[in-house]
C-alpha cells in the first residue's frame, strides 16, 4: 500500500469521525430546544428523543454552505394522542421549532 493511499484513508476516517461528533452535538442541541419548547407550550415531549429525518446543504445568512437538518420528535397534549414536532437547524443555529396542530387540554 502506498503512502498516499494511507494518507487518504486516514483523512476519510478523520472526516467521518468529525461529522459523527458534530452530528451528536447537533442532536443534543435539537433535543434541548424541543424540551424547552414543549415545556413553554405546556405539552409533553414523548420518548425524550429527537431523530434526524432530513439533511441537506443550504446557504446561511453569510452565504456559506452549511448543513440543514430537520430533527423530528413526538409530543402529546392530552396524554392520549401523539403529534409530531420539528427542530430545524442550519449549521449550528436553530432556525425554527414547530409543533403540528394539536388538541389543547
Amino acid at each position: 500500500m502506498s503512502n498516499l493511499s494511507v494518507v487518504i484513508w486516514w483523512f476519510v476516517i478523520i472526516a467521518v469521525g468529525y461529522y459523527w461528533w458534530r452530528a451528536l452535538q447537533s442532536k443534543a442541541v435539537a433535543l434541548g430546544y424541543a424540551q424547552r419548547h414543549c415545556k413553554e407550550m405546556d405539552v409533553q415531549l414523548l420518548d425524550q428523543s429527537v431523530y434526524l429525518r432530513r439533511l441537506w446543504f443550504k446557504r446561511n445568512s453569510r452565504g456559506a454552505l452549511s448543513l440543514w437538518r430537520a430533527f423530528y420528535f413526538e409530543f402529546t397534549s392530552t396524554g392520549e394522542d401523539r403529534y409530531s414536532g420539528r427542530v430545524v437547524m442550519l449549521g449550528r443555529r436553530v432556525e425554527a421549532v414547530q409543533l403540528d396542530p394539536h388538541r389543547v387540554h
